[in-house]
């Protein structure tokens, strides 16, 4: 064999040598990230743990997304917390005080809650056709009972949540939305939920989301305001955020709460909002969008269907 055909021979075993080393590292290297738990590749489920189906999955890590403690707000008690009431009763008609207090483990009220979006403690009230919404942040005194101011409201069955993370105990931290259902006495006059559309007006403003959902899954939805048909770039910060998305349950009032992953970034906003949406259960969906113009708070519903 001549110098030159032994010198190529040799160049090919090299090259071959060098492939195989690449080929060897780049294996393990992907075996070494099957360990990892995703956590160096976004996005990707890995071959060494099985992959959990999209309504079993864990989405309390994911921004904008609500704590796996937070639970659909169905019950009155979670973990050793209680939301206890003497009211079972309101009037009809008139502005009425709602008494109310979070129990803990020990038996004894909370008196420590940690802010969220501005505040200690997020009360709702909707009336069982999902009519009615009724947002507020209510006092509390030093005793631990939270005092409501509700305006009047219709006779119906209505189911008052409290939504707030405590700021120490075994709670810490963690999310909760407890509630309970309240009698409304009168004549009662069930309004038929609207059907679902993508849109709704509200003060002269228009609201349309856009995005798919399915049950169970996290899907990126877009909320665009405007008026007049023009884009609205003047939304206000309103806790925090340009817009705040409370969602409830069509026949069993299930409470969901979308948090905005648009930062609030100087005194306007708008007219693109971006969410990041999680709705545990397939249905029909009353949707309440608060955003604040020119110092007054409005309100738009609507309803959206999930798959």
């Amino acid at each position: 064999m001549s110098f030159t055909s032994r010198l190529s021979s040799s160049r090919r075993r090299a090259l071959a040598a060098a492939g195989t080393a690449v080929v060897l590292a780049v294996t393990l290297a992907a075996c070494g990230s099957s360990d990892d738990s995703g956590s160096s590749m976004p996005g990707m489920d890995h071959g060494a743990k099985p992959t959990a189906s999209p309504s079993a999955q864990d989405h309390s890590s994911m921004p904008g997304m609500d704590h796996g403690a937070m639970g659909d707000g169905l019950a009155d008690a979670k973990d050793g917390y209680k939301l206890t009431s003497g009211a079972t009763e309101l009037p009809a008609g008139k502005e009425t005080a709602y008494k109310f207090q979070i129990m803990g483990p020990d038996g004894k009220p909370v008196t420590g809650f940690a802010e969220e979006q501005t505040k200690r403690m997020h009360f709702y009230a909707v009336r069982s056709d999902l009519t009615g919404f009724q947002h507020l942040h209510p006092a509390m005194a030093d005793d631990g009972t939270w005092t409501a101011g509700l305006a009047a409201l219709e006779p119906g069955t209505w189911r008052t949540y409290a939504s707030f993370t405590p700021d120490g105990g075994p709670g810490k931290g963690k999310d909760f939305v407890l509630s309970r259902t309240v009698t409304v006495p009168g004549d009662v006059r069930q309004t038929p939920l609207p059907k679902a559309a993508t849109s709704a007006e509200a003060d002269g403003y228009t609201v349309t989301v856009k995005g798919g959902l399915m049950a169970g899954m996290a899907h990126p939805l877009t909320v665009s305001v405007s008026k007049d048909g023009k884009p609205v770039t003047d939304l206000q910060p309103y806790l925090n955020t340009y817009a705040h998305v409370t969602a409830f349950h069509e026949g069993d009032q299930a409470f969901a709460h979308l948090h905005p992953e648009t930062k609030v970034e100087g005194d306007k906003g708008g007219p693109d909002l971006a969410f990041q949406a999680m709705l545990p259960k397939a249905g029909n969906w009353r949707v309440f969008l608060q955003f604040q113009t020119g110092g007054t708070l409005h309100t738009a519903a609507l309803t959206l269907s999930v798959s």
